[in-house]
């Protein structure tokens, strides 16, 4: 059991419902005891895929909860509707305001926000409370085309406008962009193998993957990208990855980097240790389903 000045503060914003990794992340973030969880922030993805995406993240949250017998233990903070309007007016949501209040908490750890989607809610905090500015807060974005010229991101295009509200910040970024969070490939046999036999969330994980793939692509495959839990492994494992800290990009209408050199820098990474962030995901999920695995600190 590890002391609370050895947990790391944490608020995971997802957009759960808009592919299949979201879910491995949220569930791997609740079985890791050296995260003190202050919530979960559903988020929306747009509206191209449901007209409906900040209800179907959140009963995405809530399903995953109810299957590890989570209802009612953690937080959960419904981010905005959808993007911001423009660069200067917030979306004031739950959500935003979860990161305001644990932000502003005389705590002297940091507090980590991982954005596994837009950056909407960061962004309306910061609007909304520009003392944040002034706090130690790291946010942990997957999101960004390749560098250095950038282009269309799908978690970017949901929300230019809080990009670049964040970037323009004083607040701490950490940024995995598509190249790395596309690295994270896992097959199918390995789920089979790892994941499925692993209680009612094991199967769940791997039934709505292998229904998700048949949904949206055209031909063969057995594997995914579980591109969101880099988000954690940057946490976890600080050495488990290669980055260089930058000058803080802005982001075009078509999504590609405009390099002012104006902002401060973010670290962005350019490459991650996959075998390390899954093998602690198997490993947790097999002792939760043993009943030997502690959850995160729900606070």
């Amino acid at each position: 059991m590890l002391p609370p000045e050895k947990k790391a503060r944490l608020i995971l914003n997802t957009d759960a419902k808009n592919e299949a990794d979201d879910q491995y992340t949220i569930v791997h973030a609740l079985l890791t005891p050296s995260l003190d969880l202050h919530g979960i922030s559903p988020a929306h993805f747009g509206t191209l895929k449901s007209k409906t995406s900040l209800k179907d993240s959140h009963d995405e949250v809530a399903r995953l909860l109810q299957l590890m017998d989570l209802t009612g233990r953690v937080r959960v903070a419904d981010g905005a509707e959808g993007p911001l309007p423009d660069e200067r007016t917030p979306v004031p949501s739950a959500g935003a305001h979860l990161i305001v209040e644990e932000a502003m908490k005389d705590d002297p750890r940091p507090l980590y926000v991982a954005f596994l989607g837009p950056l909407t809610d960061m962004a309306s905090a910061l609007l909304m409370e520009p003392r944040l500015n002034q706090r130690n807060v790291v946010v942990v974005w997957i999101g960004g085309g390749p560098w250095p010229t950038g282009g269309r991101e799908y978690n970017l295009s949901n929300d230019i406008a809080a990009a670049n509200v964040v970037m323009r910040s004083k607040v701490q970024v950490w940024q995995i962009p598509m190249t790395v969070y596309r690295m994270m490939a896992v097959g199918y046999a390995e789920l089979y193998e790892r994941v499925y036999d692993k209680g009612p969330i094991g199967k769940y994980l791997v039934d709505q993957l292998v229904e998700w793939n048949l949904k949206v692509h055209p031909g063969p495959i057995e594997h995914r990208s579980l591109g969101d839990t880099p988000a954690l492994s940057v946490i976890l494992n600080p050495n488990g990855g290669v980055s260089e800290w930058v000058p803080a990009p802005e982001f075009s209408p078509q999504m590609h980097y405009i390099h002012t050199g104006a902002h401060r820098p973010i670290k962005l990474y350019h490459s991650i240790d996959v075998r390390w962030i899954l093998e602690d995901f198997f490993a947790k999920l097999a002792r939760f389903n043993r009943g030997e695995q502690e959850f995160a600190s729900f606070g």
